[in-house]
């Protein structure tokens, strides 16, 4: 039985009725509710989920060993499978009479799961004015344009200045609390697991795997600290769980342009190699390769590259990359695995040495002091999220942007160009 309340309730007598706070008082049998839950986009979307109760008996035989956060979201539609998560984490779900406070515990045949879902804290971030570069709004969601050297999120060293912001600066957005679960990103210039966020005035929450967790307003994916380009941001928490359900259904279309040190060996491509957090540096991500042990945190990875120009005469190349999954660098990662680095990528091998050692030779010498100074102009890696393309959450109607890369990125580009003449 699901039970939607600002307030503690009293079950009903009645295991097949649903009950909604005084305002929505109304009782709907199983089948209906499903159908009210995901109707009429004014009526019955519900944009808000807090205090809904879930009181049911896991009956059905296939979901027996589902994860309790899976099967909690089954049976309240629309809602978040991370928001669930936020539950299960602060105590508001039981099976059996026992609290359960691990998500990934595994629901049994029988089990009587009591859920209340958490209240959403309003926010700490502060709202500063910083410019935002919209590629298009409306009421549900916001695509921004986001500059090279600016963070997504607040985080250890980066409370000021970030996206998040800036874009409480410019509009009303949902306190969503997040894990790695059912994110999809290109992603973080941190430890995602080192994050410990504050966000104003929301106490911390904990972390399934860790002793903290971000919380972060409407942000549904992310893009690294140097990567430009589009990223889409839900202005409430029904646009906030659909577009995660996207990302997780790998359905949201990601193009990214890069600028490679030296030419991949092949015109195309596809790269399907796992991806783990590095053992000696926690701050970057590595290829899973076997006989190694990664205590389990290995994810799988696949992406699509294409070569669209041959630049300097060999010494790098522009490259399109298709995302079919969302790793943390996994553009990055999978640019190293295969030999290629990105240039500006000194975390993952695209030094100025290294790059001048495949640039110098294929490279008339009177062009040696250009090389160099371009080199060392490139203050982040040569990255840009150009296409994105998503269902709209309410109205169902697919959005495609895209955008140019930004002026460095474009000098780049312009000088190497000039430097293969």
């Amino acid at each position: 039985m699901v039970v939607l309340s600002s307030s503690p309730q009293k079950k009903s007598s009645s295991p097949t009725l649903y009950h909604f706070p005084p305002r929505y008082r109304i009782g709907l049998r199983v089948s209906t509710l499903v159908k009210a839950f995901s109707a009429d986009r004014n009526n019955s979307v519900r944009t808000s989920y807090e205090g809904v109760r879930l009181e049911e008996k896991v009956e059905d035989v296939a979901a027996a060993k589902t994860r309790l956060d899976a099967w909690i979201s089954s049976k309240i539609n629309g809602i978040s499978r991370v928001r669930v998560q936020s539950s299960i984490r602060a105590g508001l779900v039981s099976v059996n009479g026992r609290v359960i406070d691990k998500a990934s515990y595994a629901v049994r045949m029988g089990d009587e799961v009591n859920c209340t879902i958490a209240k959403l804290e309003p926010l700490k971030a502060d709202a500063e004015e910083i410019p935002l570069d919209i590629t298009y709004e409306d009421d549900h969601v916001l695509v921004v344009n986001k500059p090279p050297h600016m963070v997504v999120h607040p985080a250890p060293g980066n409370a000021r200045g970030t996206l998040v912001n800036a874009i409480l600066n410019h509009c009303s957005l949902p306190t969503i609390a997040l894990s790695d679960v059912g994110w999809s990103s290109e992603v973080d210039d941190v430890s995602e697991h080192d994050l410990n966020i504050d966000v104003h005035p929301a106490d911390k929450l904990s972390c399934e795997e860790t002793s903290s967790c971000s919380i972060r307003p409407g942000i549904v994916h992310r893009l690294d600290k140097g990567t430009s380009g589009l990223l889409v941001v839900a202005k409430d928490e029904h646009s906030h769980a659909c577009l995660a359900e996207q990302f997780k259904a790998h359905t949201v279309s990601r193009v990214y342009l890069s600028v490679t040190a030296g030419v991949p060996t092949s015109a195309s491509g596809r790269v399907e190699v796992s991806i783990a957090r590095d053992l000696n540096n926690r701050i970057r991500m590595t290829a899973a390769v076997a006989g190694r042990n990664y205590s389990g945190s290995a994810r799988h990875a696949a992406s699509r590259y294409k070569v669209l120009e041959v630049l300097a005469n060999g010494g790098a190349a522009l490259v399109e990359w298709r995302l079919e999954t969302g790793r943390t660098h996994q553009i990055r990662v999978h640019a190293k695995y295969i030999g290629f680095p990105l240039l500006g990528d000194e975390l993952y091998g695209g030094t100025k040495d290294m790059a001048l050692s495949l640039l110098r030779p294929r490279t008339p010498s009177i062009r040696h002091f250009q090389l160099g100074d371009l080199l060392s102009s490139i203050e982040r890696p040569c990255l840009h999220a150009m296409v994105l393309g998503f269902k709209h959450p309410w109205t169902g109607e697919y959005m495609h942007f895209s955008c140019p890369p930004p002026v460095d990125f474009s000098g780049v580009l312009s000088q190497l160009r000039s430097i293969s003449k």
